[in-house]
């Protein structure tokens, strides 16, 4: 007897009728159960002209992207008859929305839909008559016209323009009360998707529909455990209390701004080592260099001691202990400030002798050194083969970007346990640090570059001795030898010679 046959109304029926056989059948790329959660409260709103809002919150690199885009592959196939518009926003058009429309068209490029998709304009994506219109949410950008008569969804929320939004796309929505989609990761409590989150959950109070779909990096790991290997990897690299950590993982908010190093922090930093007066032999010593401006008429403890005080030079010795490597938690080196050299006013060609019997005094194998501005001159000084050479790695703190990334390394270093103070000597070198340490504050940007500006505010005070501690960062993406080595070697040999007692 001949096996009947499904018409093929039937099957398309079946796939069509729950987004679980649509992304496991159609797509090819079954959705997990912590992204079907959403989008079934989603596709419920929507289906049903509820007009409700949700906020989808995944720890980076979850999936939210690919629940968007498997929303809108399949709102396109049920609507494609009928008509209408979904609207999609991010705070960039190039690359988010490129990248999202991207994903759509691979969602769409399976054996039901082949052939029936067509781009119009560069920015839109039609199946039939129902299309999906991608709108940058620049503040620049201008957006006016659109309609989202199926769904509007915003991608990034935490980087959008309020103001933009309110303004430009909130009304896309009006006609039709369409149902609103948010998805982000969480950042400061002053982001527009922060403040949907907050509004959102008190109308989950009020009627017990879930809105807020918040999924960090551990409930992730119970679907996938590669993932979960991978962000424990992240956690030991950058430390569980990392601004970035606790945001994108932990989906745990920051504030905008306050103390850079509270009191938990300064806990990590203190060391309790001795400062030191002469290299021990073995050891690995660097530097890194925060250079001041020179004075024509007062040096010293003159200058310091103007109000507000003089900006200084300082240099901080750091021994680099390379056995932190070889500890599966760390798998870096460690970094103990064993002495610190500063001076006011010197001239800067005067400054050089000083600066360079001090490094070889230490023999650094390395020297970051701030070339910005009036640093430049003294830094090419100290650069050249008649002293250290390549041993000189210069940086610059402009533009801006370069000194927050500096401030979120140096939190890294931190954050790990692998910046260490040598303990109170009872000089003004280890109280003037200390203070400028307790006094430093940031303040971190919306939007999505993550900037940070950091530094002491207090001019009395000033930030030479942490700026130079900072630089430590610069210093850890280095691959280190051991000494006596002529040329730099990988960290696999390094940890064969602590291994053979070599070190």
């Amino acid at each position: 007897m001949a096996k009947a046959v499904m018409p093929i109304a039937y099957v398309v029926k079946k796939f069509l009728s729950d987004i679980r056989w649509f992304s496991k059948l159609v797509i090819g790329r079954p959705l997990r159960e912590y992204q079907l959660a959403p989008a079934y409260a989603i596709l419920d709103s929507v289906l049903n002209q509820r007009g409700m809002s949700f906020a989808v919150v995944f720890s980076r690199q979850a999936g939210k992207n690919e629940v968007s885009a498997q929303l809108e592959a399949y709102l396109l196939n049920l609507y494609q008859r009928k008509g209408g518009y979904i609207v999609k926003a991010a705070p960039t058009y190039k690359p988010q929305l490129i990248n999202s429309k991207l994903r759509l068209e691979e969602c769409l490029d399976n054996d039901w839909n082949r052939g029936q998709v067509r781009g119009k304009e560069g920015y839109m994506i039609f199946l039939g008559k129902a299309g999906c219109v991608f709108l940058s949410a620049d503040p620049s950008s201008s957006v006016v016209g659109a309609t989202a008569s199926i769904m509007l969804e915003c991608d990034e929320a935490q980087d959008v323009d309020e103001d933009k939004w309110e303004v430009d796309f909130t009304p896309m929505a009006a006609s039709t009360n369409a149902t609103r989609v948010f998805y982000g990761t969480v950042w400061t409590s002053k982001t527009m998707l922060a403040k949907i989150c907050r509004r959102l959950l008190v109308d989950e109070e009020s009627d017990g529909r879930q809105r807020v779909f918040y999924v960090d990096w551990e409930a992730v790991a119970n679907e996938v455990p590669q993932y979960g290997e991978y962000v424990k990897q992240e956690i030991r690299r950058k430390g569980r209390h990392h601004p970035m950590i606790k945001t994108q993982y932990y989906l745990e908010e920051i504030d905008s701004e306050g103390r850079m190093f509270d009191d938990r922090r300064q806990a990590l930093m203190q060391g309790s080592h001795e400062r030191l007066t002469l290299p021990i032999e073995k050891a690995i010593y660097a530097a890194t260099l925060d250079v001041a401006g020179e004075d024509e008429e007062m040096t010293g403890d003159e200058l310091r001691a103007t109000k507000p005080r003089k900006d200084s030079t300082v240099a901080t010795i750091f021994e680099v202990d390379l056995r932190t490597m070889k500890d599966p938690l760390l798998a870096a080196p460690s970094y103990k400030v064993v002495d610190v050299f500063m001076d006011t006013g010197t001239k800067h060609t005067h400054l050089y002798g000083k600066l360079r019997a001090y490094f070889e005094h230490w023999q650094v194998r390395r020297i970051v050194a701030d070339a910005s501005g009036v640093g430049a001159g003294l830094v090419s000084f100290l650069s050249s083969r008649q002293a250290f050479g390549a041993r000189v790695i210069p940086f610059q703190f402009s533009p801006p970007k370069r000194k927050s990334d500096l401030g979120w390394d140096f939190l890294t270093v931190v954050e790990t346990g692998r910046f260490k103070m040598y303990r109170d000597d009872g000089s003004e070198d280890w109280r003037d640090f200390w203070l400028q340490v307790d006094e430093c504050r940031y303040e971190v940007s919306e939007g999505e570059e993550k900037r940070m500006k950091w530094g002491v505010v207090d001019a009395k005070i000033h930030d030479d001795r942490v700026i130079s501690a900072a630089l430590v960062a610069e210093l850890d993406k280095l691959k280190w030898s051991l000494p006596g080595k002529s040329v730099i070697i990988e960290a696999d040999d390094v940890l064969d010679e602590i291994d053979a007692g070599k070190f």
